[in-house]
């Protein structure tokens, strides 16, 4: 059950945050992020997703999304088999460029679409 006095984050912030983390993005990770963002859009995710009307997903490479967790107040890498659900629930605190970051460096790194 999520704390009583969390609302879920506004779409308006969502995006002051997305800006703030592609303005600390390298030029390589920019590259990146524009292959594989998309409009924001709220998708499902059954374990705490369900009180804020899903989470936020503002990426999508492959089978993986890039999504918000407004309980945790971070950026998350999750898999999805049904496009709108998140399949697993993940509690880090990462700003976007970090996850782009992990993303670009990582040894498969994730296929754009």
């Amino acid at each position: 059950m999520v704390h009583k006095e969390w609302t879920p984050i506004s779409l308006s912030e969502l995006n002051k945050l997305i800006e703030l983390g592609v303005s600390r993005m390298s030029v390589k990770e920019n590259q990146l992020w524009n292959k594989i963002l998309i409009e924001p859009v709220k998708w499902k995710e059954i374990e705490y997703g369900e009180e804020g009307n899903g989470f936020w997903v503002v990426a999508i490479s492959g089978n993986k999304v890039i999504w918000y967790n407004d309980i945790e107040e971070g950026f998350n890498i999750s898999t999805y088999f049904k496009y709108g659900e998140i399949d697993g629930y993940n509690t880090e605190q990462d700003e976007l460029q970090w996850i782009i970051k992990k993303i670009k460096n990582a040894p498969q790194g994730l296929k754009t679409h």
